[in-house]
């Protein structure tokens, strides 16, 4: 369950997914917004924040390390 919330794992590295998922979880807070639904428009906003700050301001593109192995030689 906790790698639930990493955003930063290699399946999101093509900037149209980070772009889908940001507009799709903002733009369904617009909708909310527009609908008179506080509940889902702060929890849908909130969620597009964080992705988006994880995402365009976190978000690291490079491939990652591989695990050092320690007992090679």
């Amino acid at each position: 369950m906790k790698d639930f919330f990493d955003l930063q794992k290699p399946f999101y590295r093509p900037l149209w997914i980070r772009v889908l998922i940001v507009g799709f979880c903002l733009g369904w807070a617009l909708m909310e917004l527009a609908q008179g639904a506080p509940f889902w428009t702060i929890l849908f906003g909130a969620v597009g924040l964080y992705a988006a700050h994880q995402f365009f301001i976190a978000f690291d593109p490079k491939e990652p390390d591989p695990p050092a192995d320690e007992d090679r030689p």
